[in-house]
């Protein structure tokens, strides 16, 4: 194949470089200069030095290749293949082009997609700015970013909501985007809004949204996510793959909350740092937007009478279960925070249910461990009562003692009717 292409290409003679230059370069091979260091001696191109060292040039003149030209059909045929099947790779069109029997050079092919390329990349950046009614579509995202909390430099997500037409923001800080905590963030913005809009465009985080089949336009929800916009009357979207711009003002928020709300500052918990963003959003809805020009609270009393109802009954975040092993201190660890069971367990393996407010710790079904859920990073949640005994005698001989006098508790199966309604 490389001979035929050679063969193909046009021939002309170009004068090179001078016969006392060559016989310099051949002189300074053998005396065992490298093409590196003879090239940098005569100041010349290291590939050229190179051709004349393999003989294969005279010295009064070298054969090129000239140019290969795609004739006008043939550059359509390569900028329709660059579009369609080799999918945006030259490599591939040239190669296609070679089995039609058209033969050229790569960079022949590149200077023929380049326009091409140039107008699918603007047309993947590009993109309409789309305005919605009131109380039709709140934008969400995470954004994540490491921030000093009590003298430690802890990664904090945050949630950021908007609501697309009076633009009032609403942003909260968390230590993890799993489903819970966007489904406590969501419920959170729409009670912070006072209502829910028609629908709520999110990105395509895991937690929430199994498949976006684009071509086809289904997108698959988490069964949770999915459940959560049932009971608050919403419809969910996501944005197309790749495509991020689509939610722009959610976007353009999590670079404003980064850039003000959290630039260089330094809180002493986790409480300071959401009582502060609570704070600046509302300032910030005081400000004048640069997109609607006028002040995101005044546009809002616009769009508070399209807002929907907030649900009537408390809405249940889906719980979480967990496999942890208790460390030697009688701690387990949940999201950077810790919580204690009794001592006897240490380095059993025990499961964790998380729930919004509370942490609930089983051993098989029988519960060990109940805590409240830890809102700061890396707290140490206690129950003293965990480390009785540790340091002297047992007032009840071990073979003596059941399980249930030591963990005295629902069963796991009890608490999971509780939590799923089925127990008053």
């Amino acid at each position: 194949m490389v001979e035929e292409f050679r063969s193909a290409l046009s021939l002309r003679e170009v004068p090179m470089v001078e016969p006392e230059q060559v016989a310099r370069i051949r002189g300074l091979r053998a005396a065992g200069w490298g093409a590196k260091r003879i090239a940098r001696e005569l100041k010349m191109r290291r590939n050229t030095v190179r051709r004349y060292i393999k003989g294969g040039e005279s010295a009064e003149v070298q054969v090129r290749p000239g140019a290969r030209r795609l004739g006008d059909g043939e550059r359509r045929e390569a900028e329709k293949l660059f579009a369609g099947e080799a999918a945006g790779n030259a490599v591939v069109v040239r190669e296609l082009l070679a089995k039609r029997g058209v033969l050229a050079s790569m960079s022949t092919v590149q200077r023929v997609v380049r326009e091409k390329r140039q107008r699918l990349r603007a047309e993947a950046l590009a993109t309409v700015r789309y305005e919605t009614g009131p109380g039709e579509q709140t934008q969400a995202d995470f954004g994540e970013k490491k921030v000093w909390i009590a003298g430690v430099l802890v990664k904090v997500f945050f949630l950021v909501a908007v609501l697309g037409y009076s633009r009032r923001i609403f942003v909260r800080a968390m230590l993890s985007e799993r489903q819970g905590e966007w489904l406590s963030g969501l419920a959170a913005a729409f009670r912070h809004f006072g209502g829910v809009t028609r629908t709520l465009l999110v990105d395509n985080a895991g937690a929430l949204v199994i498949r976006n089949d684009r071509q086809r336009r289904i997108v698959t929800l988490t069964s949770g996510f999915e459940a959560f916009c049932r009971d608050w009357g919403i419809q969910a979207r996501a944005c197309a793959p790749y495509r991020a711009q689509t939610k722009g003002k959610t976007e353009s928020g999590v670079g404003y909350v980064k850039g003000n709300a959290l630039a260089a500052r330094r809180f002493s918990s986790l409480e300071e740092l959401q009582g502060h963003l609570l704070n600046w959003s509302l300032k910030a809805d005081e400000r004048i937007h640069g997109t609607t020009g006028e002040r995101p609270r005044e546009r809002f009393e616009k769009e508070r009478s399209a807002l929907g109802a907030l649900p009537e009954r408390a809405v249940v975040v889906p719980s979480r279960r967990l496999l942890r092993r208790v460390a030697s201190d009688a701690l387990v660890d949940v999201d950077t925070a810790r919580y204690s069971v009794p001592h006897r367990l240490v380095k059993e393996d025990l499961e964790v249910l998380v729930l919004e407010e509370e942490v609930v710790i089983f051993r098989g079904a029988l519960e060990v461990a109940r805590h409240r859920r830890a809102k700061e990073p890396r707290e140490r949640v206690i129950d003293p009562r965990h480390y009785d005994g540790l340091w002297k005698p047992w007032e009840k001989a071990v073979s003596e003692t059941t399980l249930e006098d030591v963990f005295p508790g629902r069963t796991l199966a009890a608490y999971q009717a509780i939590v799923e309604g089925a127990v008053p």
